[in-house]
């Protein structure tokens, strides 16, 4: 080997090297959310890199929330940007929650204090209006009176995520969902193993109603406040619930 070519920069073919090019092209606005990024073929002979390597990267762009692959040949195949980052963020926690390295009562503790936060700022904060209707809505469709475990476990999960987006940080806000999806199969657990669900029910409603009331009428504090034992009382239930379960299978 020549001294020449030995200290030659190698040259990029992994797929390392489209991820960063991409996060190039985003940054630099040549590309945006909604484009399609060329074909596989396209994308290996532009990088010089293997269409394998291509693969691997629009897998990975696609597990971060950065694009959404369709399967299929012709205009409408290939990887659109999309820009979904809570994706993303609780497909990572849910797997470190699975693994038991990131503990479910730390997810809580976290989800309080970045609620109670985001409940005082949205309570402040003018506008919002369009997350304060999608809250209503989201309010009268958990009273549904035919309304499953299933379906109330989404609409609350999405009715935080509407509280949450009140105080119009977005990064707040992703957090906010991703948090919340990296404990879902958790949350939907101790839903199914809760005997006295229409009691629990009953009573999520209530709170529900209280902290939407607060943030309404502008008191912080007050809404804050009611998240706060709203999200104590439901994981304590929930470790009721599912402590018998834990017992008999160890």
């Amino acid at each position: 080997m020549t001294t020449a070519a030995a200290g030659a920069a190698p040259r990029r073919r992994t797929h390392d090297a489209l991820l960063k090019d991409i996060e190039a092209d985003l940054r630099a606005g040549k590309i945006k959310v909604g484009d399609r990024l060329p074909g596989e073929r396209t994308l290996a002979e532009s990088y010089g890199i293997s269409r394998a390597s291509v693969r691997e990267a629009i897998r990975i762009l696609d597990a971060m929330g950065v694009v959404r692959s369709s399967v299929g040949s012709g205009p409408t195949s290939g990887a659109i940007v999309v820009s979904d980052p809570s994706a993303g963020l609780s497909s990572a926690l849910r797997l470190h929650v699975a693994s038991n390295r990131l503990p479910v009562e730390d997810i809580v503790q976290t989800r309080i204090l970045l609620e109670t936060w985001t409940a005082r700022a949205g309570a402040e904060r003018e506008g919002g209006d369009a997350e304060r209707g999608q809250a209503a809505q989201l309010l009268e469709a958990m009273d549904h009176p035919e309304v499953d475990r299933a379906a109330f476990h989404e609409l609350d999960a999405r009715f935080h995520v509407a509280l949450s987006s009140l105080a119009g940080n977005e990064v707040m806000a992703t957090v906010m969902e991703s948090l919340s999806g990296s404990i879902v199969d958790y949350v939907k657990g101790s839903m199914d193993a809760m005997e006295d669900w229409p009691d629990v029910l009953e009573v999520l409603r209530t709170q529900h109603h209280g902290i939407f009331d607060a943030v309404q009428s502008r008191d912080g504090e007050l809404a804050a406040r009611l998240l706060r034992e709203h999200i104590e009382w439901f994981y304590q239930r929930a470790g009721d619930a599912t402590a018998p379960q834990a017992h008999t299978t160890t």
